[in-house]
């Protein structure tokens, strides 16, 4: 796999490159601005971009922005967004963005996570092969919503267990196999999810993607 790391924090962008040289891949621009990391994507043909969401020179949202044009420009290949954070706004973004992409992955994660070896390396590759990725930490709370004004309370618990893991970008066998369920049971779930979210007239994997959208969109 060939990766493009983009990171502002020196030890933490050489420590990813020799963490993903050790587990045999290869990183094919390491830089520090986005900047850098835009005219490294154009340069360096690659599989996936893994890059911080705050970067120079306002340490603001500077990676979400060269993600999201990374998206529009190079719709087939992964991106991994890192964050210290749960930022909302961003992530749903990069939801919204996975609708209308060509193929490429999308995934969000917390920085703790990437401490997690192999969770970290499983979603880089999950986004390499166009894929989604997401926190579940991320997508607890893009889900959390007063029950008050949530249309989510018509899901019953193990339908939103379930749509949690959807928006993780998890298969449906993957999502058995974590819920301990059997994959017809988890089809079921999801059948009714589309039902009562009323996305039965649309067709295709997008289906899996507004079930999440429907409710995290401002």
């Amino acid at each position: 796999m060939r990766v493009i790391l983009a990171d502002d924090s020196t030890l933490l962008r050489e420590g990813l490159v020799r963490l993903l040289a050790e587990e045999g891949h290869d990183v094919v621009a390491a830089v520090g601005d986005a900047t850098a990391l835009l005219a490294a994507v154009d340069e360096h043909p690659a599989d996936a971009v893994c890059v911080d969401v705050r970067m120079p020179p306002t340490h603001t949202d500077e990676g979400l922005r060269a993600a999201l044009e990374i998206r529009g420009r190079h719709p087939r290949l992964g991106v991994l967004v890192l964050s210290q954070y749960v930022e909302k706004r961003y992530a749903t973004e990069l939801l919204t963005g996975e609708m209308t992409a060509g193929g490429g992955g999308v995934g969000y994660l917390l920085k703790d996570r990437v401490m997690q070896v192999d969770e970290f390396l499983d979603a880089l590759e999950r986004v390499a092969a166009g894929q989604a990725a997401f926190d579940p930490e991320v997508v607890r709370q893009l889900l959390a919503r007063s029950t008050h004004t949530d249309p989510l309370a018509r899901l019953t618990e193990r339908e939103r267990e379930v749509l949690g893991e959807m928006a993780q970008g998890h298969a449906n066998a993957a999502i058995a196999q974590r819920l301990h369920v059997s994959r017809s049971a988890v089809e079921k779930h999801i059948n009714a999810i589309f039902d009562k979210l009323e996305l039965t007239g649309t067709t295709g994997y997008s289906r899996r993607v507004l079930a999440v959208l429907r409710y995290v969109g401002s």
